[in-house]
């Protein structure tokens, strides 16, 4: 194969997406495993623990792929974890990712 293929196709420009996640998603390693599917699906982007026990954070990167780490955020999260809701807010189109990487905030 190969080809040049910078070009996206229509709807497969980069969003971003603020998220925050409920539920027992804090001390069981909710952070780390969020990190390891944002880095699969090649997403950007941070998690961080809040003080009133929920998790949240940002993700930038293709629109279907964003997709589909909201909805592991929404359904599965880490083995342990045990989701009640999970929000999103502050969607909007981007035309450059604003992080380097994913990272876990303390």
């Amino acid at each position: 194969g190969g080809g040049g293929g910078a070009a996206m196709a229509d709807g497969e420009g980069l969003v971003s997406v603020d998220y925050e996640v409920y539920g027992k998603v804090q001390g069981v390693f909710f952070r780390k495993y969020t990190q390891g599917e944002a880095k699969k699906l090649g997403l950007v982007g941070w998690v961080q623990n809040t003080s009133h026990g929920t998790v949240q954070g940002q993700i930038q990167g293709p629109t279907a792929r964003v997709r589909e780490l909201q909805e592991w955020l929404r359904k599965i999260g880490s083995p342990q974890s045990r989701i009640s809701r999970a929000e999103f807010s502050n969607e909007k189109k981007i035309e450059v990712l604003e992080h380097k990487e994913f990272q876990i905030l303390k």
